[in-house]
């Protein structure tokens, strides 16, 4: 009898190794398709499989993946991230697995698609207008007036986002995105949005169902990089309501209707405004957060529903997790980094976990890269866990040594 597996597009340095152990909890030999496993040390750590393919092709995908059903029994086939998510969808309709609509998730990684979906149904959502060039953009500004976001019309990660408070500001990274520094993954196009002020929450989803909404901050402007998430958000019960409905009412106009999803919004002078709905599970280490929190371990469940078998998102128990990035302050090289094992052993510290070693280079690109490890914390109470958390973080410092110049 064939061995069952798990095919995985892609892999994450966070979120890659819990699918891959996840998988194994659950009887199924984890394979990894990517352009490059070797960025994936986890894979054979963990005793998974990793194939090199060309996974921006969806042909060489259904290639591979026809010749290792020949070998395997095939359970399921998913992803982490968006710029393969769309493909996973595609070979699980191909295959005849369980898997999401193909069409809807094209919709929602369509930034300008998504937002007019959502106009169009009346969920609220930051003034925007679409450029194509640097008239465009200036003409978008003096309508909507600064500060403005500005995105790239495609991308994820908070990739190529910032707030632009000023015109020169928005002339700079306006060239930026329409120039060929910013790699990007369609034409150059790009969103410019009204700032939604107020607190950032996201609802995190399966299927027609909110698991729970948490609250996130960010290491500081003008970029979007998450600086600390705390599960589940202190709210009121109709803010907590009015989040959910606006959540699940997205979700519909977008016809995301399977799997996991969440949504970013911001809560403004008039209420919840959606920020951008993502048709996947929330980057790490929200997952982890959700399961110390309430028990309900996403990524076990969202493989279960790959996989066709019955889930189960009941609460177990009711406890704050948070989570706070190590984010650096300049580039160069991580010459040290110390007091990890002195705060991995708090009480209440769940996971102290660095994402780059000493010697390697660290480049800050204002989106999720930058961060260069997690601290991890859980206890009954919010106050509590704030207080464990605050007192890790404070036991761990690094050391990075500027990249030198020519002059230098």
């Amino acid at each position: 009898m064939p061995t069952r597996a798990l095919i995985i597009i892609e892999g994450s340095r966070v979120t890659g190794p819990l699918y891959v152990q996840a998988a194994q909890h659950l009887g199924l030999h984890p394979i990894t398709l990517s352009a490059d496993p070797t960025q994936y040390d986890y894979i054979e750590e963990k005793n998974g499989t990793a194939i090199r393919v060309d996974t921006d092709s969806l042909d060489a995908l259904i290639g591979e993946c026809s010749r290792l059903h020949a070998l395997y029994d095939i359970a399921g086939i998913t992803g982490t991230l968006d710029s393969v998510y769309a493909k996973v969808a595609k070979l699980c309709q191909y295959f005849d697995l369980p898997g999401p609509n193909p069409a809807s998730i094209e919709r929602c990684c369509d930034k300008l698609t998504q937002r007019q979906l959502l106009a169009r149904a009346g969920i609220p959502i930051p003034a925007y207008r679409v450029a194509a060039n640097a008239k465009e953009v200036e003409s978008a500004v003096a309508e909507i007036g600064l500060p403005v976001i500005l995105k790239p019309a495609a991308g994820s990660g908070s990739s190529g986002v910032r707030l632009c408070w000023t015109v020169d500001e928005v002339e700079d990274h306006a060239t930026y995105l329409l120039g060929g520094t910013h790699v990007r993954q369609s034409p150059p196009a790009i969103l410019v949005e009204e700032f939604a002020q107020g607190p950032h929450y996201a609802a995190h989803a399966m299927g027609n169902t909110i698991v729970g909404i948490e609250l996130a901050d960010f290491h500081r402007p003008p970029h979007f990089v998450f600086r600390q998430s705390t599960f589940p958000a202190q709210l009121t019960d109709d803010e907590h309501e009015r989040i959910a409905e606006v959540a699940l009412k997205s979700l519909q106009a977008l016809g995301l209707d399977w799997g996991p999803t969440n949504v970013e919004i911001r809560w403004t002078k008039r209420g919840p405004v959606v920020i951008e709905v993502n048709p996947r599970l929330a980057g790490a280490p929200d997952s982890q957060l959700v399961q110390l929190a309430h028990g309900v371990d996403l990524i076990t469940e969202h493989i279960k529903l790959v996989i066709g078998e019955e889930w189960d998102l009941r609460k177990r128990f009711s406890y704050t997790a948070a989570a706070r990035l190590l984010n650096p302050n300049n580039d160069g090289t991580l010459a040290w980094i110390r007091g990890v094992a002195a705060a991995a052993a708090i009480p209440g510290v769940v996971e102290v976990k660095l994402y780059v070693r000493p010697n390697t280079p660290v480049v800050r690109r204002g989106d999720y890269r930058d961060s260069i490890g997690h601290v991890i914390a859980a206890s009954p109470t919010r106050s509590q866990t704030e207080a464990i958390l605050q007192r890790a973080v404070d036991l761990i410092h690094w050391s990075i040594t500027p990249f030198q110049t020519r002059d230098g």
